[in-house]
Order: structure tokens, then C-alpha cells, then sequence
């Protein structure tokens, strides 16, 4: 059974950082596709950044140069850097993961079958 535990989430001043980190297991080959989405209160759930297998990497504009998604050497845990934080990144921020997946939907929330329980990043002006 793929599992997803999201951790590192927050509250921060704009201007700063936090990392976020999701612990990946149930994959035996550690070979999968992973998101980071985030959903705001009344919000729909936004794609924020992702990774396929052969490590392509995808970034909704309003984060690109500001976010960094990245994998460890274990392929066990996938982090997302987050940099010169702003209040509208105030969200509830979740990781997805899927076996097989197209470059092209990396950022689409219906591109993925396993979902962890989302960590709170709350940026105060």
C-alpha cells in the first residue's frame, strides 16, 4: 500500500522559508511520479510543483524561482523548498503520488491515485 506523510509546514513572516518534506513508501522500486499541490480555504486545489520518473521537473508560474522540488538519493522522501514566502502561499499543502504518469499532467491534482493528509503553511505579512 502506498503511504504519503507530509511534515514541515508552518507559520512564517513573508520573505521567508520553509521546507516541505513527504516520506514516500509502498513503492518497491522507489520508481514513481510525485506532486505537491496546496488548497486554500474556498480554493481549488492548485498544482505547485512536480517530478516524473526520469526526474523532469514541473513548476506552476507563481512559484517558479521561488520553490524547489527535489528528491533524496533513496528516492524515499520528496521535499519542496520554498523561499521568499508570500501571504497567497497560505495554503494546506498536500504531496500525490502515481506509478506512471505523462510530464504533461505533473501539475494536474486528476493525474494522481495516492494523496497524504497535507501540512499547514500559514505566511503572515
Amino acid at each position: 500500500q502506498v503511504q504519503l506523510v507530509e511534515s514541515g509546514g508552518g507559520s512564517v513572516q513573508a520573505g521567508g522559508s520553509l521546507r516541505l518534506s513527504c516520506a514516500v513508501t509502498g513503492y518497491p522500486d522507489r520508481d514513481y511520479c510525485l506532486g505537491w499541490f496546496r488548497q486554500g480555504p474556498e480554493k481549488e486545489r492548485e498544482g505547485v510543483a512536480g517530478i516524473s520518473r526520469d526526474g523532469t521537473l514541473s513548476y506552476a508560474d507563481s512559484v517558479k524561482g521561488r520553490f524547489t522540488l527535489s528528491k533524496d538519493s533513496a528516492k524515499t522522501t520528496v521535499y519542496l523548498q520554498m523561499n521568499n514566502l508570500k501571504p497567497e502561499d497560505s495554503a494546506r499543502y498536500y504531496c500525490a503520488a502515481i506509478r506512471i504518469c505523462a510530464v504533461s499532467r505533473l501539475l494536474r491534482a486528476d493525474g494522481y491515485s495516492f494523496w497524504g493528509q497535507g501540512t499547514q503553511v500559514t505566511v503572515s505579512t
